[in-house]
Parts: structure tokens; sequence; C-alpha cells
């Protein structure tokens, strides 16, 4: 398995995008003009406590007030407030917490009136950023992610990733961060540093302590409200958070961004930091070089075709989201539908945990899979489908299939859901509109994958357009397939046909219509 990331920059953003073994799994864009990324931090003030929602309203600077639920206020949140006010009035000079007096913790079942009033100036971090019409969702337990730790000021625990599965492992890091812990700050220890030694995580932890001293020393002169400590820019956290030996390359065909990544590279990976390459090539676009574009295309649709002719509905509602699974003809041609429908299933679980990283959907997520009787084959989906979602870093959960074949997941979505229109002007409709051009390409080699295995001969009939496209170029895609298959379609430009239309027919001139 290898894994790249392209990055390309824009005037006013830069996209990012992380390929596994060459297919599109994730998409993410950093705007110039976001102030409001997961993980900055900001002095504000409170607006107003609700008593009925138990929460209150804070001034962030967005054009919606942010949300701060008393859940998400933390148990040392008095601490906080007594460390932030020593540091705003000028009488605190240490900002490490080694001799500062904790305060008692708050009920966890408490009220937000009792703990926070109008106009308090409190230290919160975004955990969600604004979606449609909400402001952030925010929380003033704060963390600062790195590498392998999360720093966590105003606490005195270590905890573990989950996902570290040795007994013995979680036991030697829980010593050893325990043994460099500074006082008066928790720790969580992740995923990626499993097998890492004391000199890894000691440097990690005092950059973590740096960024935390960095950040106090602004807040005496800064203003209600404004952000005191950024995120790492986009390319930086998501190599911090998904980065490891399975990466090949990383490619930026902007300097400025390239020389960033090569330096975060050095700090966090030495040994891979000849894997970032400048793209210069003036000729070609990044995105096209590593055919992204074509997948984006491909990949955002209502309908999103898989192999072996099957294809997936997605449709969004108010409360939830609905993937509907579809095996599209051949289930009519299987001796064993049963067999036949796991392997559908399957084929469909790998795309969907794919489509719910690339489109980050988050919320309620209900598939309806092909029916299966067999309950030994519903368990080695639902198996299937908990390992191709092990590498989500999003927070999910799955319930096993139901009776009726559905499987409901719950995500955690903390960005806006990347939401990339693919249907254009019709040119045979002038007031309609057509899937992108190049979604035509995936639903003919889907549809060749199905038909060349049990057909001689294949003639292909296309618009005139299309046509050009597949026989052009070196090599064309209609090479491709025939270094793939080991057989040769004819393709035939139909001038009657529309822009999307296309036929198989077999060496007799009959229509191929399974």
């Amino acid at each position: 398995m290898n894994k790249e990331l392209i990055i390309r920059s824009n005037p006013d953003a830069v996209d990012f995008a992380l390929l596994k073994d060459g297919k599109l799994i994730e998409l993410h864009k950093q705007e110039e003009k976001s102030n409001f990324q997961v993980g900055d931090i900001f002095i504000a003030k409170i607006r107003k406590p609700v008593a009925g929602l138990n929460a209150a309203f804070v001034n962030v600077g967005f054009e919606k007030d942010a949300f701060l639920h008393y859940h998400d206020l933390g148990p040392n949140l008095n601490s906080q407030l007594k460390f932030l006010k020593s540091l705003t009035t000028g009488k605190a000079k240490d900002y490490t917490l080694k001799n500062f007096q904790f305060e008692k913790e708050i009920d966890k079942n408490g009220a937000i009136t009792d703990v926070l009033s109008a106009n308090q100036s409190v230290l919160v971090q975004v955990v969600k950023e604004p979606i449609s019409t909400k402001g952030p969702r925010i929380s003033s337990e704060l963390s600062l992610a790195g590498r392998f730790i999360v720093l966590v000021p105003f606490s005195d625990r270590v905890s573990i990733s989950q996902k570290i599965e040795s007994r013995e492992e979680k036991e030697r890091l829980k010593r050893l961060v325990s043994s460099i812990r500074p006082k008066g700050f928790g720790v969580i220890v992740r995923t990626v540093a499993e097998g890492k030694q004391t000199t890894e995580l000691e440097k990690d932890l005092q950059t973590l302590l740096d960024r935390w001293s960095g950040m106090c020393k602004k807040l005496p002169t800064a203003h209600h409200p404004s952000k005191v400590l950024g995120e790492l820019n986009r390319a930086s956290s998501i190599l911090r958070d998904v980065f490891n030996d399975t990466f090949s390359g990383i490619h930026v065909d902007d300097e400025e961004l390239y020389h960033q990544t090569r330096d975060y590279l050095q700090e966090i990976a030495p040994a891979k930091q000849s894997i970032v390459k400048l793209y210069q090539s003036k000729n070609l676009p990044i995105f096209e070089k590593y055919h992204i574009e074509r997948q984006i295309k491909t990949s955002f649709g209502k309908t999103v075709s898989m192999s072996k002719g099957a294809y997936l509905i997605i449709e969004h509602t108010e409360a939830l989201h609905v993937i509907d699974v579809n095996s599209g003809n051949r289930s009519n041609k299987a001796n064993n539908q049963e067999e036949t429908a796991l392997e559908v299933n399957l084929i469909a679980a790998a795309e969907i945990a794919r489509q719910l990283r690339l489109r980050d959907m988050g919320g309620i997520i209900v598939v309806d899979f092909i029916d299966m009787s067999n309950p030994d084959n519903r368990k080695v989906l639902f198996d299937f489908l908990r390992e191709e979602m092990s590498d989500d870093k999003a927070k999910h959960k799955i319930l096993p299939p139901s009776k009726f074949g559905l499987v409901q997941i719950t995500r955690q979505r903390v960005r806006p859901e990347v939401n990339i229109k693919t249907r254009e002007e019709d040119p045979n409709n002038e007031n309609g509109e057509i899937e992108a051009p190049i979604s035509i390409i995936t639903k003919i080699e889907s549809d060749l994958d199905r038909l060349i295995g049990t057909h001689r001969g294949l003639v292909l009939n296309v618009h005139p357009f299309v046509a050009a496209y597949l026989s052009k170029g070196m090599p064309s895609p209609r090479v491709r397939w025939a270094l793939k298959y080991k057989k040769w379609v004819k393709i035939i430009p139909r001038d009657a046909y529309t822009f999307l239309e296309y036929h198989f027919f077999d060496r007799e001139g009959n229509e191929i219509l399974e």
C-alpha cells in the first residue's frame, strides 16, 4: 500500500488530495480567508449564558456566535479562568504550571450560569468549524496536538491510544510519559508513538510546551476576541495526523509550500524528507498529472460507479445520509445469488468507507446493502467494513447489519462536508444538465470490465467527441484496454448519439442489453 499527498496551490486556497495506491481517499481545502480551523485557540468573551440550553454563546469574531456547552467546559475550568486572569492582569510571569495552585473541579452535572457570566474572558478552542448557518462549536478544555502526543493543560492524566493493542507497549509508554510529563499538564499518547523512544517523545513535548509559552506571552495584550494560537497549516496538520512509513511521495506545485513541507517532514521523519518533490511542469496542472480531477468528477455525484457493474446511490436528507447498494445486472446472471450479493457488498463496503472520508460525511449514515440470508456472510461484511474504516481518523461507530440488510453508521464531522458540483450544462439541451462528461469513461470501462469476458468482438458505438478521446494519444484508453484484456475493442463514432450516449454491440451487430 502506497500513499501520496498531492498539494495544489491557488491564489485564494490550497487543495490537498490524499491518494492510496493511486485512488483518491481524502480531499481537503484550506482557504486563505479561513480563520476558524479545528484546533485554533481564541481569547473570547462570553456573550450570554443560556440556562435552558445549559450552554453559552461566545463572541469569537465570527458572524455567528460560537456555541459552548457545559459538557465542553472541562473539569478544571476554574483553574483555567484563574490562570487567564493572572496572565491578563500581569501578575503571572511563569507560563509553566508547576507552581500554580489548582482550583476545585466544577460539578460535572452543574449549570452553566453557576460558572460563567456575561462579558467574562475565557480561552476556547475550535472543535467544529462553522457549518451552514451555525457558528463554530468550541470547548474550554484546551489541547495542543503534536506528532506523538497531545498536551492537555490543567490536567494530570496520562492516556494511551486505544488503537495500540499491546498491553506491554501501553504500559511502557505510560511509564515513559509519566516520567517526563510536566506538572500541571496531562498527556494523551497517540497511536504513532508506538515503539518510539524517550528522545522523540521529549522533543515533541518540548515543541508543544514552547507553543503553549508563545501563546501565553500574547495574552496580556491580546484583543477580545482574537486568535492566540493557530493550528498548523493544513499541509503540516495532515502530515502530522496521517503520515506513516507507507507514504511514497508528497508532490507540491508551490515553492514556498514545498519548503514548508520539507521543513516539517525534517522534524517528524528526517529519513523521509526526500519523498517531498516540487512539481514544476507548466504544461499540465498537478491534479491532472495524478488523475485527481477525473476522480473528483466521478466520485462526488449522486451515482457512484464501482467495479463489476455495481454502483451506489447516495442521497442526503436533513436528518441523515442514505446509501443504496445496487448490483447492476449481475445478479440476474449469477448462479449463486448469495455469493453474488456478498461479492457486491464487499466491493460496496470498500467504496463506502472511501466515500465517507472523501466527502467527510457526518451524522447518521444508513446503508442499504443487498440482502443476504446467511448470517455468516453478514458477519463477514460487518468485519470487512470495520476493517476498511479503521484508517478513518474521524470518530465513528458501526452497527451490525439488520435482518433487512441495513447498516447504521455514525461519524463525527468537524468541518463542512465536501460538496463538489459534478453536473454541467447539457450541450444537447440548453436548459438541461448532464453528468460531467469525464464520468462516461468510468461507466464505459465498468461495463467493459463486465462484458469482455463473456462476449467476443466487442464494438463500442459512441458520440464522435468521446470516440476521439478514446482513440487518440499514446497510450490511448483503447490501447490500455488492449494491454489489460488482450482484446481489441472496435470504436465507431455515431453522429446521431447524444453527448453521453453509448452502446455495446457484438461482432454480428446485435446490441448487448444486459
